[in-house]
């Protein structure tokens, strides 16, 4: 997947190149710069920064990572936060394209990001968010920068109550999950809802109904049809209605053919598909050239948000490869949220899951 967002100590990221949140001096500070001190080896990378002396706001510089798992240290200097009306932004937006550059001609496929500036300087989360992911997408957006990227993130709960974004979304997995759960304890849990996303959640594994979000269902379902006497008894042999090669002439497109022909239908080029669906261009490959291409759903669920699909293409493509849309399941009660309202952003969506705690789509 070009771009993830993960939680994680930044320190344990086996890339290419780890980007530390770096001061001018490029001396050993607290927090980010001082952990990935800590770990390289602090007199080795004090003294290949002493040897380089000093990195202007807004740019970045690189060092070997010694013990770190990584190849190299790029050291960008992000902006102190002073209220937004002295360059800040520009210069935060400028760290992350030096950085990605730099890594980009050091020759390194993977590179971490933390959140620069967000934590002693004082960035606010969700303006230092919408900076990062713009960015990185306009990078990994150019087809000469083939790169793995991850923005490494720690602290969920704070990023998901700085972002008000979520607000709705919230709002609607919990009433989803208090409204809707026919094994909701009530004796127990009336007035406390569930921690979405969390393995420790009292119905994190437990069967939702399948109400839609957006209001009961227009009809009731049909009653499955009731054998008709005798159907199960054994057939003598050539009195099957349907033989059984005429019954397989007659299966769907699989999941690889369905898309082509939607792809073909909304005149896409490739490039447009795989980068919109956040995924590699080598994997998009794979799917195009095995007709039998079995994909996982977040896959799938990622290109059905790059080819802007409806509700109902989305479900006839996930039903090709053999999945559905569930209430169950909270990652797709967000992209249903999401596809609902016309917003095909994968970005954005994948902030979103990553905020509740759910596998990201690419």
């Amino acid at each position: 997947m070009p771009f993830t967002i993960i939680r994680n100590d930044i320190t344990r990221m086996n890339v290419d190149a780890i980007v530390n949140a770096a001061n001018e001096q490029l001396r050993r500070g607290g927090g980010v710069c001082g952990a990935i001190f800590a770990v390289a080896g602090v007199a080795d990378l004090e003294a290949a920064c002493t040897r380089i002396g000093h990195c202007e706001t807004g740019s970045a510089v690189a060092t070997p990572a010694f013990a770190l798992p990584a190849r190299h240290v790029i050291h960008a200097v992000g902006p102190v936060w002073r209220g937004g009306d002295h360059g800040e932004e520009q210069a935060l937006r400028s760290c992350y394209r030096t950085a990605l550059s730099l890594a980009h001609e050091l020759g390194d496929a993977s590179v971490a990001f933390p959140l620069i500036s967000s934590g002693t300087y004082g960035y606010p989360k969700e303006a230092a968010i919408d900076v990062a992911i713009d960015e990185i997408r306009a990078f990994l957006a150019d087809d000469a920068h083939e790169m793995d990227v991850f923005l490494t993130l720690f602290d969920v709960d704070a990023m998901r109550a700085a972002n008000g974004r979520f607000g709705p979304i919230t709002a609607l997995i919990n009433d989803w999950y208090a409204q809707h759960s026919p094994f909701r304890r009530r004796s127990r849990w009336e007035g406390s809802l569930p921690s979405v996303g969390r393995t420790s959640a009292p119905y994190a594994n437990e069967a939702l109904d399948d109400t839609a979000a957006y209001g009961a269902p227009t009809q009731a379902p049909q009653a499955l049809p009731t054998a008709a006497p005798h159907e199960g008894a054994p057939r003598r042999r050539g009195r099957t209605r349907f033989s059984l090669d005429k019954l397989l002439q007659r299966v769907d497109a699989g999941f690889s053919q369905t898309l082509l022909t939607m792809i073909d239908q909304r005149g896409l080029k490739d490039s447009d598909v795989y980068k919109r669906a956040n995924m590699s261009r080598q994997h998009f490959s794979k799917i195009r050239n095995n007709p039998k291409y079995q994909p996982k759903k977040h896959t799938v669920l990622a290109l059905a948000v790059a080819l802007r699909l409806s509700l109902a293409d989305t479900r006839l493509l996930l039903e090709r490869a053999g999945f559905a849309l569930t209430t169950a399941d909270a990652r797709d009660v967000i992209v249903e949220y999401f596809i609902e309202r016309g917003i095909y952003d994968i970005y954005e969506i994948n902030l979103a899951l990553y905020a509740y705690d759910q596998p990201l789509l690419g």
